[in-house]
């Protein structure tokens, strides 16, 4: 089969690390054709999604000491060619936030394409209805105490009630922009005109979860079932656990209450045409579900000597059958 990854620029990549490069190799182990392109190459065409496709070869990942490694000239790139994305059988949308202008425009051309011959992953409509810090506010009986607001009023009263807040930015990634925020802070103020673009955009305020220390775990989801999961503990003075931001990496087991936290998102997960997802989960609580580019497969293969990569192709490979 023929496979697409809308991605970043290949060399901006890390194989090591990245969930996209884990991806594509495990689809080229499998015996399948990949092909890479960026959202700045889609366009329409007689009605139809095209793309400059260019097909790649890897270098598979190895693991030595307990850390992968990889030769220098990981990847090696073909000839782009300007094909219909119906030409391949599926199309994985991998771009890294944020979701931005350019990018909304790209799902609107991935609209396009006829799903009835290529499988798109994940839906393009899925992404649009889906913000990685609001989608979660779906679940209210799995989240901790949560509010989404630009009103210092609003913020201050909820920050008299909890004590201690977490403020993020609903666009961000990775860890980027979030801030911690206790009662009494005399920063108070210009955090809160720093977060909101003075009062213009809104931010998710939840409520401190001391467990926090003990990691945020990210969960990976396989079409509403968990596959595998890593503890992101913080390091130093951090409070997130973020591993783009130096978290601390640790092998987990995925609990009952976290099972019954996927078993909540499942339904909808799969209805929104959100088949590979990554969510956040602290101390029992859902904060974030991640729906462009989640990661953590390489370090959950790494930890627990398993290959998702493969898992996820295979799934994709039967469904299409």
């Amino acid at each position: 089969m023929k496979f697409t990854f809308i991605i970043d620029s290949i060399e901006k990549l890390d194989p090591t690390h990245d969930s996209s490069v884990a991806i594509m190799e495990a689809a080229q182990i499998l015996g399948h054709e990949v092909y890479i392109t960026t959202i700045d190459l889609l366009s329409v065409v007689d009605g139809k999604a095209y793309a400059h496709l260019q097909p790649v070869t890897l270098k598979p990942v190895e693991l030595v000491n307990h850390h992968w490694q990889v030769e220098k000239n990981w990847y090696f790139l073909g000839e782009s060619e300007f094909l219909p994305l119906e030409y391949c059988q599926a199309v994985f949308m991998r771009k890294d936030p944020p979701v931005n202008t350019p990018y909304l425009y790209a799902t609107y051309i991935l609209d396009l394409i006829d799903t009835k011959k290529t499988k798109v992953l994940n839906s393009p409509q899925g992404i649009r209805g889906a913000n990685e810090k609001m989608y979660a506010l779906q679940f209210p009986t799995v989240i901790p105490s949560t509010i989404v607001t630009q009103s210092k009023e609003v913020i201050a009263n909820f920050l008299d009630e909890k004590e201690a807040i977490i403020l993020k930015p609903l666009g961000g990634k990775a860890g980027e922009g979030i801030l911690f925020l206790q009662q009494g802070d005399r920063n108070f103020n210009s955090l809160i005109e720093i977060s909101t673009k003075q009062g213009y955009e809104p931010i998710m305020v939840q409520e401190y979860l001391p467990s926090a220390k003990e990691g945020d775990k990210r969960i990976i989801l396989l079409d509403g079932k968990p596959i595998g999961a890593v503890n992101r503990i913080p390091t130093g003075k951090e409070f997130r656990g973020n591993m783009a931001v130096g978290g601390r990496v640790a092998q987990t087991d995925i609990t009952d209450r976290e099972l019954m936290i996927c078993d909540t998102l499942a339904p909808k997960l799969k209805e929104d045409g959100l088949f590979f997802v990554g969510i956040d989960v602290i101390g029992g609580y859902l904060t974030e579900v991640n729906v462009t580019s989640p990661t953590g497969i390489r370090e959950i293969d790494r930890l627990n000597n398993v290959n998702l990569g493969k898992q996820v192709i295979s799934a994709v490979v039967n469904q299409l059958s």
